[in-house]
């Protein structure tokens, strides 16, 4: 069974990266009716353009409709939902049995995938959504495998997805009021203030103003503050589950993140389709998904519900990372063998730097003969998104990313 790698697409940029890095497809949303309000969403005329651009490369494009929908939404909801069929959109994601009801009336050839949100745990509710035509379920994180493969064994004519790697939340299935309750802004809404990462104490009734950390630590305690999801040693379990498309989250990361896990996974799936008997977990892949931001990883649910402290870190809530993003390769001119680079944090002449190719292995080379867009030396480039080239005498592909330990 050939597995789908299913990339996060916050803007045209981090769509590119993830085909270009090896997704198989790719999941957006439009400027309505998504759960990501605050990442950078598509208009009608970027999506237009991101779908060309992934059909040429061969890679599907999935568009979130999975907003909780409220009745005024449901007014523009047939005009979009058209827009999406004419320009050609593989399939949609919707949470709303309403929704799922307008779109087959509406737009009755556009595949549907029932999303995550819905919180689809077992077998009986696969086969209610594969008896009102839906293609794929996007399952609830809450599972673990031998739950998987159940619900495969009894309904194994329906696709079946589930999310492998990125940010988890606290709440079942996504399904959070506390945002909406602390801040006014609803999560079902695509507003998240993610107020589960946030430092929480308990105060007794009796003692107002004397505070009660749940964990030794004098900064408070993260209750609710879930660890990242990361089942990249797990992918033979993951084929034997039944699932067909690993999806990752992120579509607010940035294209640095995006690049840099579909290139991991796709490097194990790759290995793993080569040879399945004799595949193991890369140390060189473990390396690489510590190099982006995340918090500690978990196995989640996966697993199994024996682990379950291992699922929050009650101690901080703050991402990690070894290595910072620097820049992007634009072009490569073999005649005067200058390297076109966008700066996109700060970084000097002759700084050793790690290149990252789509396609080819990590190297690393110092940024030599640093120079400004008007051929002048300098010493640094400090500007965001500055163009700078600098000496190589090896070819290097556009879209290379470029970081630094």
């Amino acid at each position: 069974m050939k597995m789908e790698l299913l990339a996060p697409a916050g803007n045209m940029e981090k769509l590119k990266a993830a085909i270009l890095f090896g997704a198989d497809a790719v999941y957006l949303s439009g400027k309505e009716f998504g759960l990501r309000a605050f990442s950078d969403n598509f208009t009608l005329d970027e999506m237009i353009s991101a779908v060309m651009f992934a059909h040429e490369h061969h890679v599907k494009v999935y568009v979130t409709v999975n907003v909780y929908a409220r009745n005024n939404d449901l007014k523009a909801l047939p005009e979009y939902l058209r827009q999406l069929q004419q320009i050609r959109v593989d399939a949609i994601i919707i949470s709303d049995p309403g929704v799922v009801m307008i779109a087959q009336e509406t737009v009755p050839g556009l595949p549907i995938h029932i999303s995550t949100q819905a919180n689809t745990t077992n077998w009986a509710a696969v086969k209610f959504w594969e008896a009102q035509g839906i293609q794929r379920i996007v399952l609830a994180r809450e599972l673990s495998w031998p739950e998987i493969r159940e619900i495969h064994e009894k309904a194994e004519t329906v696709e079946l997805e589930a999310f492998v790697h990125g940010a988890m939340c606290m709440s079942y299935s996504g399904r959070c009021l506390l945002s909406n309750y602390l801040t006014g802004r609803d999560a079902n809404q695509g507003a998240c203030a993610q107020a589960c990462r946030w430092n929480y104490a308990l105060m007794e009734q009796k003692r107002p103003g004397e505070y009660f950390p749940i964990f030794e630590d004098e900064r408070g305690s993260y209750i609710f503050n879930s660890k990242d999801i990361c089942l990249l040693t797990q992918i033979p379990l993951l084929y034997r589950a039944g699932i067909c498309s690993l999806k990752v989250e992120g579509r607010m990361k940035s294209a640095h993140y995006v690049a840099t896990i579909i290139k991991v996974y796709r490097q194990a799936l790759d290995a793993y389709e080569r040879d399945p008997e004799h595949w193991h977990v890369d140390d060189g892949w473990l390396r690489e998904i510590g190099r982006v931001s995340h918090r500690d990883y978990t196995t989640g649910f996966f697993m199994g519900d024996d682990f379950q402290d291992a699922r929050v870190n009650l101690e901080s809530n703050e991402n990690g990372r070894s290595h910072d993003f620097v820049g992007l390769v634009l072009g490569y001119a073999p005649s005067s063998k200058r390297l076109l680079l966008e700066q996109r944090n700060h970084f000097r002449k002759d700084e050793l730097l790690e290149f990252v190719p789509p396609k080819e292995e990590n190297f690393t080379a110092a940024a030599a003969d640093l120079r400004n867009m008007a051929g002048e030396a300098v010493d640094a480039a400090p500007h965001p998104q500055e163009h700078v080239t600098i000496h190589s005498d090896r070819p290097i592909p556009p879209w290379t990313l470029v970081r630094r330990a």
